[in-house]
């Protein structure tokens, strides 16, 4: 095994890492959760991985967002997450799409994924992605944040969890985070929860939060699990 994984060895066994390097990934979402998502499995290691925004990248994303900087200002965003993980590991093979996802393009775009990452930022996409993923035959971690407080969890398909954490109708904005802002931290530790959910359903090993909402609350530090039934 690549000595880049030396130090993944003891959390996972190597018929473990040998799994997840096996294993294709979508995300979708480049900017603040996305791209923390990109570079955790990036370091994690999987064979290829397919990333998708339809943004560029403006001077409001610098607080928060790993994959931007001064030099990036006007560049889609990933097109710079493909180039990142280039300089991250040359051994993971990346696509990229500059572009909406929706379900006629997904179907595409995601062929043959093992699994999708959540990395949105409005309800409607997020219920996209949970159909894109059922169509799919594959799972979904869903990750959302705003201000101090952030949530993770992994919707199998058949699960429709989402439709348990949001109403249906909701217009196409964007979510509470437009009026309680978006620091540097959460991202980065919301990021870290769903990947740490994506290397437990890839490599098949611990408890997932599937039919489960982790509510995480920074500001007094609180993590609760809440149980979802219909």
């Amino acid at each position: 095994m690549d000595l880049r994984y030396a130090r993944n060895i003891g959390t996972f066994t190597e018929a473990e890492m040998e799994a997840l390097l096996s294993k294709k990934i979508g995300i979708v979402g480049c900017g603040g959760l996305g791209g923390y998502l990109i570079e955790i499995m990036a370091r994690l290691g999987v064979s290829e991985m397919i990333v998708a925004d339809k943004d560029v990248f403006d001077e409001s994303n610098l607080n928060r967002q790993l994959l931007s900087d001064e030099k990036s200002l006007g560049l889609p965003k990933a097109e710079k997450a493909k180039n990142r993980v280039a300089e991250i590991n040359s051994n993971i093979k990346v696509n990229h799409y500059v572009g909406e996802v929706n379900l006629k393009n997904g179907l595409e775009i995601f062929k043959g994924v093992d699994l999708i990452l959540d990395g949105v930022d409005s309800i409607k996409a997020r219920f996209v992605l949970q159909e894109l993923a059922e169509k799919l035959d594959v799972p979904m971690i869903h990750g959302a944040i705003a201000g101090w407080y952030g949530q993770v969890t992994t919707v199998f398909p058949g699960d429709r969890t989402l439709d348990l954490i949001y109403p249906s109708d909701v217009p196409d904005v964007k979510g509470i985070e437009t009026g309680l802002g978006n620091p540097s931290f959460t991202p980065a530790l919301v990021a870290s929860i769903q990947c740490s959910e994506a290397a437990k359903v890839l490599a098949g090993k611990g408890e997932l939060l599937r039919k489960e909402l982790l509510y995480i609350d920074t500001l007094n530090q609180e993590f609760e699990k809440i149980q979802l039934r219909p």
